[in-house]
């Protein structure tokens, strides 16, 4: 048997647990969420990275669908709701592969059915609009965990690509982590300064994420993961989930990238855009400006990396597909994952290690924020405090 008929075995035991794929967003771009359009029981390999007979050959049983919604946007709450809308259409759409999932026993209900657990994750503090009672209805409506920023600062909150405000988390930051905590929504640690990563660490009472970030050692990139926070993960229970997107994971492609950006910009482009006309501007600044290539040995580098410092048991995976322009040689799509898995075990991953790099990891570390959540519901209730309280 070779490798990858070894790591597609392995798959369908152990599938996928994949942290962050960004199809909602996509479809609103592409489509404006008309999903006849977009009809992801067939292929939809022109348009997406995502649809259903690739995630099946990828071997995913479980997807975070990210709602995210860009931080520049006025209208960031209902956007978002916007976004939850349209992951609960695409499950009712299609029950026989898709399955809503809120918990960790939902996760193994769906893994024995065959079907694919859809959870939800917000991308960014911005979509609560500093209010916890907007946190607690996005709980309500199946978010299981929220990104504390994405690529901007929140009042509250450093990212890890805009200048430092509050020095990490302010006081209602960590308020907001507590109540999170209280709930049972997952804190997610992609995206936020390595200060912010820090305080949240010193914050939470339960185990964080990182839903798609890498070893800041491997490439040092402010988008991934320094060693000292990494080192941390034991003692918290967290899972640090690897992102394949090139420029977090290729050392010579973050250069090339900041060219790439601001060639966007020039074009007066968002430089995150992924509709047709970008991705014309894309490809055409690359054709005079070839890409440096990452590969699925790439990725594995970083997990190599990030199973040294924070051990077996605090690994995941969060491709961030359909929300980059680019995919690593070999991870093209959500039809990859059995090729990474494969790289791993020729590089001696043994397959109960696999096993918890796929699967079971991600399922036991939402399973101990619930166990958390009971225990402190017992003790409080929800927080009424303000931003305007407790920061000034």
């Amino acid at each position: 048997m070779t490798p990858l008929e070894e790591a597609r075995e392995l798959l369908r035991e152990f599938p996928v647990v994949d942290g962050h794929n960004d199809l909602p967003w996509a479809l609103r771009e592409q489509v404006r969420y008309d999903l006849d359009a977009r009809d992801i029981a067939t292929d939809q390999h022109a348009h997406l990275h995502t649809d259903i007979p690739r995630l099946r050959a990828g071997g995913v049983g479980a997807q975070y669908w990210s709602v995210f919604v860009r931080a520049d946007l006025p209208d960031a709450v209902p956007a978002t709701l916007e976004q939850i809308d349209c992951v609960r259409q695409l499950i009712a759409r299609h029950p026989g592969d898709l399955r809503a999932a809120l918990t960790a026993a939902d996760m193994e209900a769906a893994r024995a059915e065959g079907r694919i657990a859809s959870l939800i994750g917000a991308e960014g503090g911005h979509s609560i609009a500093n209010s916890l009672g907007t946190l607690r209805g996005l709980y309500a409506l199946g978010v299981r965990y929220m990104t504390l920023t994405h690529n901007d600062n929140v009042d509250w909150a450093d990212s890890a690509t805009d200048e430092p405000k509050a020095g990490g988390l302010t006081a209602f930051g960590r308020e907001v982590v507590r109540e999170m905590n209280r709930l049972g929504m997952l804190v997610d640690l992609s995206h936020v300064a390595a200060t912010t990563m820090r305080d949240a660490l010193d914050a939470t009472s339960a185990p964080v994420i990182f839903s798609h970030s890498s070893a800041r050692a491997v490439c040092d990139h402010p988008r991934n993961v320094p060693d000292d926070v990494l080192e941390r993960l034991p003692a918290n229970g967290g899972v640090a989930m690897v992102t394949f997107v090139p420029k977090f994971v290729l050392q010579a492609a973050v250069d090339w990238t900041a060219a790439a950006d601001e060639n966007m910009r020039a074009h007066g482009l968002h430089h995150l855009a992924t509709t047709p006309e970008a991705m014309k501007v894309h490809r055409a600044f690359e054709e005079r400006h070839p890409r440096p290539t990452a590969t699925v040995a790439t990725v594995a580098d970083h997990l190599d990396h990030m199973r040294e410092v924070a051990g077996i048991d605090h690994l995941g995976i969060g491709g961030d597909y359909d929300g980059t322009a680019f995919t690593p040689e070999g991870l093209n799509d959500v039809s990859g994952y059995p090729h990474l898995i494969a790289e791993l075990l020729d590089r001696g991953w043994s397959k109960p290690d696999l096993a918890k790099l796929t699967w079971q990891n991600a399922v036991r570390v939402l399973g101990a924020a619930e166990d958390v959540a009971r225990d402190l519901q017992t003790t409080r209730g929800p927080s009424r405090a303000r931003i305007d309280e407790l920061d000034g």
